[in-house]
């Protein structure tokens, strides 16, 4: 079984030795151990120190692309040459890659197609409290997507099978990390979450600029991805929330009228038609996103069958 550590790296020259000293030699059940560096167009001696650590995988992007452009390059590469299982790290040294072992056993075991770590973000002593509650509502708002139960849906150290990796697909710019937990999990794929420890704080995070971008990007991406497999959901209860709004200026103006309160109440009228005619047009969206969502299923399902001609039926 071959096992491929693909870290997305940009300008990481400080820290990456950290990381690449800190990766597992050997492990129990896996035969081949290969490091892939996606170097997102860094600047700096990130693909020399890489090289004199060994390192013989490379994706190389002249100008920065973006995590989850990196992650499915580096996918796509990790695929071509044979990987059964694929880990995620980050080149800042976040993670702790000694658990590296401990996050793929779930997969060779069989008990997994995707293994996520918990960061146990309450104990992150440089998160804030209003990072902290943001990251667990994150989390709560992409399992109710996902149908899942993930403390940490954010958490970037991860590993994939192979089949799982035929069956993602990543559509997003930002970050591919609650995306493919919702894809996962509607997908009926087995996850399994392993706790960790992180690593001190290295550097500033350079996906975001601040903490209010990271929760505008990510909240677009949930939004995106719960109305790419729940759309009736969000379209019926809008729809639902607008029907009601909508009956009640309509039982007012019947009220007034039936008391002969006096004037015409033509507002009621009004406000009422517009927001029936809201949720008119609600529904019909739920009914033509949901057949839009069986036709990008479809679609899915021949991606699918491409991508096992392509690198092999996953296990």
């Amino acid at each position: 079984m071959k096992l491929f550590i693909q870290i997305p790296c940009l300008n990481e020259e400080e820290t990456l030795p950290l990381v690449l000293e800190s990766i597992p030699k050997r492990i129990d059940g896996i035969d081949h151990i290969e490091i892939l560096i996606i170097d997102d167009g860094s600047t700096d001696r990130t693909i020399e120190i890489a090289k004199k650590f060994g390192v013989k995988h490379f994706v190389r992007h002249r100008g920065n692309q973006g995590l989850a452009r990196s992650f499915r390059d580096g996918v796509d590469y990790a695929l071509e040459h044979g990987a059964d299982i694929v880990v995620n790290t980050d080149g800042d040294n976040q993670y702790p890659q000694e658990r590296i072992a401990d996050l793929v056993q779930p997969i060779i075991e069989g008990r997994a197609e995707i293994v996520i770590a918990d960061r146990q973000t309450s104990k992150i002593a440089h998160f804030s409290p209003l990072k902290k509650l943001l990251q667990r509502f994150g989390s709560y708002i992409v399992n109710k997507a996902a149908g899942t139960d993930l403390p940490d849906a954010a958490s970037g150290f991860r590993a994939y099978s192979k089949s799982s990796l035929l069956r993602l697909n990543i559509i997003t710019t930002f970050s591919y990390c609650m995306e493919t937990i919702i894809q996962a999990g509607n997908k009926r794929m087995a996850i399994v979450s392993i706790p960790v420890t992180t690593n001190p704080k290295t550097r500033e995070s350079r996906l975001f600029k601040s903490m209010w971008q990271h929760v505008g990007q990510s909240s677009m991406a949930i939004v995106r991805a719960y109305i790419m497999y729940r759309p009736y959901v969000i379209f019926v209860s809008l729809g639902s929330v607008l029907l009601v709004g909508g009956a009640i200026p309509f039982i007012r103006y019947l009220i007034l009228l039936s008391i002969d309160a006096g004037g015409n109440h033509l507002q009621s009228l009004l406000l009422g038609i517009v927001m029936l005619l809201g949720a008119v047009m609600s529904f019909s969206l739920a009914v033509i996103s949901d057949l839009i969502r069986t036709s990008r299923i479809l679609t899915e399902e021949l991606l699918e069958q491409q991508r096992v001609a392509r690198f092999g039926k996953g296990k």
